[in-house]
């Protein structure tokens, strides 16, 4: 009888020994079932790495994407930035073309005279209106385009800048002004020149002393003039400007008056000088002579340019109506107020008669206040002094029916 055995066999079956004939097949079986255990092994194992390298795979793919996504966004950024930039930069230069081309004075009565040239050469005489329109029109279209609106948010921003720089924007710069007039007392103060001698204050205060004191309370030297304003020689015997609101509006119109007689007295004497100099050749060098031949129908070149006629063909209608559109859009600006150029992007950083920025202050001469506060006083004294001189050019041309170099030159010679 054969003793009972049995054999485990892969997979965990097991069969008796009689399966087996020998002890060699039993050995067999063994091995093939040792080899079929580490087979199963090694495929667990091959899984299991090939699940792990699996996981590290899609990692390093997330990562790849995350790295992916954080430079297509820093792309972005940068483009967007430098879109801004580039936006920025055009509004600038958009800005400074609006600031010192299209509403400078300074540009009309240089480069603006060599494009009227142009404008009456290419289309006629009848170009004087399109030229005289053409600041007005453009402004306004600007304005209300969105163009103007971006120049506006740049306005808005200049504006904040300025109030919170150093300087404290328009009350700061005033504030170092009334600081800088301390250092001129023959300008400002109790110490300042007045209208008359000083010797006579004891005789129109009706005091018999010299003290200073009557003379600012006496008729004569008005107390309201503290020696604050630019030009201040405490000068109005009719008290014209007794009130806060009197003096503000004279003190405008003093200015605006000088400074067109300044120029009146340049545009007077100047053509005369070049043509009796032989510098330049001019139909007509006497002022009020020019009126008189546009009156009688007669082209008058400007400048001697044969054809540059500006207004001067057109009658005297047609120099009306120019003169009319010429001056509407500045005389609306001024009534506006320093604001009125905010809407073109144009911020003005003065006051009322100093509005300064690019149209008026190109050379930015006032940013020093000791320099600003004298050269107010210097276009106050200039402006007073031209006045004066026009009142006698227009005096002289009545009675000797010749131009102002003429007189001076007889006077002399």
């Amino acid at each position: 009888m054969t003793s009972s055995s049995f054999v485990v066999v892969g997979g965990g079956a097991v069969l008796p020994a009689a399966f087996s004939s020998s002890s060699s097949s039993s050995k067999r079986v063994r091995l093939s079932t040792r080899s079929t255990c580490e087979r199963g092994r090694k495929r667990r194992r091959l899984k299991v790495r090939f699940v792990a390298d699996s996981k590290k795979n899609n990692n390093d793919d997330i990562i790849i994407n995350d790295n992916n996504e954080e430079k297509e966004e820093k792309e972005e950024r940068k483009s967007s930035s430098k879109g801004n930039d580039d936006n920025t930069i055009g509004q600038r230069q958009q800005q400074f073309i609006i600031e010192n081309v299209v509403s400078s004075p300074l540009f009309y009565v240089t480069f603006g005279v060599a494009l009227g040239v142009v404008l009456v050469q290419k289309f006629g005489s009848n170009a004087s209106l399109l030229f005289s329109a053409l600041p007005v029109v453009l402004l306004t279209y600007i304005s209300k385009s969105d163009l103007g609106d971006g120049l506006r948010e740049q306005a808005r921003k200049a504006k904040e800048e300025d109030e919170g720089g150093t300087e404290g924007g328009r009350e700061g710069r005033e504030r170092m002004r009334a600081l800088a007039k301390a250092k001129f007392p023959k300008y400002f103060g109790e110490e300042r020149g007045r209208w008359m001698p000083r010797k006579s204050v004891s005789f129109f205060s009706g005091g018999d002393s010299d003290d200073d004191d009557d003379a600012s309370s006496s008729f004569m030297f008005p107390s309201y003039l503290d020696g604050t304003l630019a030009g201040d020689a405490q000068f109005d015997p009719l008290h014209l400007s007794d009130t806060e609101e009197k003096r503000r509006r004279n003190v405008e119109l003093e200015l605006l008056h000088g400074r067109w007689s300044m120029l009146a007295v340049v545009g007077v004497c100047v053509p005369e000088i070049l043509s009796r100099s032989g510098a330049l050749e001019l139909s007509e060098p006497i002022w009020w002579k020019i009126g008189e031949k546009v009156l009688e129908g007669i082209d008058v070149n400007y400048l001697g340019i044969e054809g540059f006629h500006i207004a001067g063909a057109s009658g005297i209608i047609g120099i009306a109506f120019c003169q009319a559109v010429l001056m509407g859009g500045p005389e609306y600006a001024r009534y506006v107020g320093i604001e009125s150029l905010e809407p073109v992007g144009v911020y003005l950083p003065g006051d009322t008669n100093y509005p300064g920025g690019g149209p008026f202050d190109p050379f930015n001469l006032s940013a020093d206040a000791e320099r600003d506060v004298e050269l107010r006083v210097s276009e106050v004294k200039h402006g007073r002094l031209a006045m004066i001189a026009m009142l006698g050019v227009f005096a002289q041309a009545f009675v000797t029916r010749e131009g102002p170099v003429a007189n001076v030159l007889e006077f002399f010679f």
